[in-house]
């Protein structure tokens, strides 16, 4: 039963590009080549009509006793955004409840890996991220978006995606020389020498969220273990009912 959910959702996607025409718009990579990503823009919205299944988000809520809903996991660059989803994916399971993890850089593999790093490239990466994560909490599932997700705007976009406050922002407010020093990927070392132009925190912004759901910090100028961040989230989720249908 799950599987045909699913399989119904995804052939949904599959031939979602028939009704939909492609305009090439150029961006610059973060090298500071030119470059272009596929903006997607509907030819004819008077004849597309929304299809209702007879299988309802409820059912399937009901089916894997848990409500569908979005964890969006914001942050530098090095905050611990992927540690942290990786530990809520696993309690999570533990706990016999189904999550998918959607990653920021695993993203770019796939779905996103038309697109470079210009703002209006960073944009479209996150609405594109929105949407996906939109129907994986539609089918029910507690999904865990993984992203930097730099600007504001972006995120509360993808918000206002999700009713009845399923959208759960957690900011992982960790500064910048912490990150820095860290640097996992060897991403600031490269900012820094002016190798990546662009690079959120050094020399495109972070606009940290306003009113996000929850917020993560050191505690005495220590970093909580990742199974202490994931438990925060979870105590949050549970408090609320997420984790029953």
């Amino acid at each position: 039963m799950i599987v045909s959910c699913f399989m119904c959702m995804f052939l949904r996607l599959l031939f979602l590009p028939m009704l939909i025409k492609t305009a090439q718009v150029p961006s610059i990579s973060e090298k500071g080549e030119g470059c272009y990503f596929l903006m997607s823009t509907v030819a004819n919205p008077a004849n597309i009509f929304w299809h209702d299944n007879l299988v309802g988000k409820t059912e399937r809520e009901k089916l894997l006793n848990q409500q569908g809903c979005v964890v969006w996991i914001t942050g530098l660059s090095g905050s611990g955004k992927s540690t942290i989803a990786c530990s809520l994916g696993r309690e999570f399971q533990a706990r016999g409840k189904l999550s998918y993890i959607l990653d920021g850089d695993n993203l770019r593999h796939g779905l996103n890996k038309n697109l470079g790093f210009s703002a209006e490239s960073r944009a479209e990466n996150i609405r594109r991220t929105g949407e996906v994560a939109k129907l994986f909490a539609d089918a029910g599932l507690i999904c865990i978006a993984s992203l930097i997700s730099p600007y504001r705007k972006d995120r509360d976009a993808c918000r206002v995606l999700l009713p009845d406050k399923k959208f759960i922002e957690v900011f992982l407010n960790m500064p910048l020389q912490l990150c820095e020093e860290r640097d996992p990927k060897g991403l600031y070392k490269l900012a820094r020498a002016g190798k990546i132009k662009g690079f959120t925190g050094i020399d495109d912004p972070y606009e940290p969220p306003l009113n996000c759901e929850i917020e993560i910090q050191q505690k005495d100028g220590l970093v909580p273990a990742p199974n202490e961040m994931a438990g925060q989230v979870v105590s949050y989720m549970e408090d609320r009912g997420f984790l029953e249908a």
